[in-house]
C-alpha cells in the first residue's frame, strides 16, 4: 500500500505541477526534446521525493516513454538539466548513470538470453575489479569478489523466487520471468534510483501481484521508485505521487486518488468537455446534419 498520507513527506503540498519536494533525489528543470518540428518533451520541472513511488502516467503520445529515456541518459536532451542526488548528470551515459546508483529496466526486457540467469545477474554488478583487461588474468585479485556477488546474486534470486532457473539460459524464462530477473539484475548496482518502464506490461496475472509485492518493497528498503505504467489500478495500488504528462507537458501532480478527479487529467485522457452538455444551438446544427446526410442517401443513385 501507498504511504499513509497524513504520515506522508509529502501531506499538506500543493498538488500542482512542478511543485518542490521536501527532499528530493532527481530535480529535472527547463529539459526539452524535439524530433524535426515536434516537441516531444517540455518539462518545466519536475522532481522526485526520496525513499518513495512516483508514477508518470499520460495518454498514448504524451511524451513519457521520451522524457524517461532522457532521464536515463538513452536520449539526451536539447535543453535543461537534471540534477541526482545533488550532482547535475545532464548528458551523463547510462553506464555513468547505473554507476553513481541510478538504474532502469525496459518494457521489452534486455536480458542476455544466452547467457544462464546467475551470469546476467551477476553483470549487473558495478566495480568489479576482474573487469580491467590485465587484472582478469590474476584471478587472486578478483575472487573474491566474485564470491561476494554471486553470494548477492543468490540471495536475490531466492527474494525473486528464480533459483530454481539460476543455471538456466535467461532466454528459456517467460515474460513474466524476465521481468523478474531484470529488476533482480538491477538490485545487482545496489541502486537509489529505480526507473521501472511499465513493468506489468505483458505479464500475466499469476505473476503480477508477485511484481507488484517486489516493487512494494523496494520502498521499505529506502529505494526510490519511478515506473511508467497505464494501469490505474496499478497506479493507485502501489503509488505515493503521481506525476501526469500530457503533449510533452507535465499537467497535474498529486496523491493517486486525487489525480483520478483532477480535470486536466480527465480531459487528459477523454478529451476536454466530454461529458459537457450541449447547448441548444449545436443541437440543432447535429439535427440539420443528421438529416442532410439522410437525405442525401434516400436520394436515386445514392448507393451506387
Amino acid at each position: 500500500m501507498p504511504v499513509d498520507t497524513a504520515q506522508s513527506p509529502l501531506a499538506g503540498l500543493p498538488q500542482e505541477p512542478g511543485v518542490d519536494k521536501p527532499d528530493p533525489i532527481l530535480v529535472v528543470d527547463r529539459m526539452r526534446k524535439a524530433f524535426g518540428g515536434l516537441m516531444a518533451v517540455d518539462v518545466h520541472r519536475v522532481s522526485i521525493q526520496r525513499g518513495l513511488i512516483t508514477a508518470l502516467i499520460g495518454p498514448n503520445g504524451a511524451g513519457k516513454t521520451t522524457f524517461f529515456n532522457l532521464l536515463t541518459g538513452f536520449d539526451q536532451p536539447d535543453s535543461g538539466t537534471a540534477v541526482f542526488d545533488g550532482k547535475d548528470v545532464s548528458g551523463v551515459s547510462p553506464f555513468r548513470l547505473a554507476n553513481m546508483g541510478m538504474v532502469r529496466t525496459f518494457q521489452l526486457t534486455k536480458s542476455l538470453t544466452r547467457l544462464s540467469v546467475m551470469e546476467n545477474m551477476k553483470l549487473g554488478a558495478k566495480g568489479q575489479v576482474g573487469e580491467a583487461f590485465l587484472r582478469a588474468f590474476l584471478p587472486l585479485i578478483w575472487r573474491g569478489q566474485e564470491r561476494e556477488i554471486e553470494a548477492r546474486a543468490e540471495d536475490l534470486l531466492a527474494r525473486f523466487r528464480l533459483s530454481h532457473m539460476r543455471d538456466e539460459y535467461a532466454g528459456t524464462l517467460s515474460g513474466g520471468q524476465r521481468k523478474l530477473l531484470e529488476m533482480a539484475r538491477a538490485l545487482m548496482a545496489e541502486p537509489g534510483l529505480v526507473m521501472l518502464d511499465e513493468p506489468m506490461a505483458g505479464v500475466n496475472p499469476a505473476l503480477t501481484q508477485s511484481l507488484l509485492e517486489h516493487v512494494k518493497s523496494l520502498r521499505t528498503q529506502g529505494i526510490t521508485i519511478v515506473f511508467v505504467e497505464h494501469d490505474m489500478d496499478v497506479v493507485r495500488d502501489i503509488s505515493d505521487w503521481v506525476v501526469v504528462m500530457s503533449e510533452g507537458r507535465v499537467i497535474a501532480e498529486g496523491p493517486p486518488d486525487a489525480i483520478g478527479q483532477d480535470p486536466a487529467v480527465i480531459d487528459a485522457y477523454l478529451g476536454a468537455h466530454h461529458d459537457a452538455p450541449i447547448g441548444e444551438e449545436q443541437e440543432e446544427q447535429q439535427l440539420a446534419e443528421i438529416e442532410a446526410a439522410e437525405a442525401e442517401r434516400s436520394e436515386p443513385g445514392s448507393e451506387l
